[in-house]
């Protein structure tokens, strides 16, 4: 069994002794929505959006709570639930005098294509005084991602290049909080940029059932058909990862939570 950590300053054990110690439920710590989450939860609600189940979004906390990572991107922000989860255990509570967070980064980045949530999320980060190291940028993933592995490239043989990176580097965990069809191909670009011993974390999309039937060429995929193509798409990322990286997974009440280490 090979030995794993160091990278983000986690004790060097077993790849086992790594992810139970990781992964498992934090009882320390409220299981109950922190104030500024419920607010945003319930205008989930009334817009028709769908957050991560509770019992995911607190698993993320805990396991975020134990990785000492300086540079942090949540990728599909919404209107900031998740992310709100986060800032609570990073900040404290703003409402309250002397509240402390735990565990802050040096930066995160909270990537959210749709303008108008993004101007809502860089309300929430000034909310909790965050402007100087969080910020929310507004294009797309695929693009942020194309342009970060374009610098890594030229900065792997010009170390002096002059212009900076698109993401602060290195980047060492990576929360994924997408609709199902986008969540695997994300993950995937995310993988790729991720510094040795860097985390993904990302909802597994759900195991499709039923016939849908195949796809023909040249025309458009049915929804049932996407669903199926995106759970391929995760087995085969699942697949490339652990042939040689290592992947664990949390079964909980909401669905089963993917945590993705790139080894050093």
């Amino acid at each position: 069994m090979s030995e794993i950590g160091g990278g983000l300053g986690l004790p060097t054990m077993s790849q086992r002794e790594m992810f139970e110690q990781l992964l498992g439920d934090d009882e320390s710590r409220s299981g109950s929505e922190p104030e500024i989450a419920a607010a945003i939860g319930e205008q989930m609600i009334h817009m028709d959006l769908r957050p991560l189940p509770r019992s995911i979004r607190k698993r993320i906390r805990d396991i975020v709570a134990r990785i000492p990572a300086k540079n942090v991107v949540i990728i599909g922000g919404g209107i900031g639930h998740l992310t709100a989860w986060m800032m609570d255990l990073w900040c404290g509570n703003p409402a309250i005098e002397d509240s402390e967070g735990s565990n802050r980064p040096e930066t995160l980045r909270v990537i959210e294509e749709g303008g108008k949530f993004g101007v809502i999320i860089d309300r929430l980060l000034r909310r909790y005084d965050a402007s100087n190291w969080a910020q929310v940028i507004s294009d797309p993933w695929s693009e942020i991602a194309a342009e970060t592995e374009s610098w890594n490239a030229a900065n792997a043989t010009l170390p002096d290049v002059a212009r900076s990176a698109p993401l602060p580097q290195p980047i060492e965990l990576v929360i994924i909080d997408l609709p199902e069809i986008e969540r695997v191909h994300a993950a995937t670009l995310a993988f790729n940029l991720l510094a040795p011993g860097g985390i993904v974390m990302a909802l597994e999309p759900q195991v499709p059932t039923g016939d849908v039937g195949e796809p023909e060429q040249g025309v458009e995929m049915t929804p049932a058909q996407q669903v199926v193509a995106s759970f391929n798409e995760w087995i085969e990322f699942v697949q490339s990862v652990n042939s040689n990286h290592s992947a664990a997974f949390v079964e909980l009440a909401g669905g089963t939570l993917g945590v993705f280490l790139r080894s050093a």
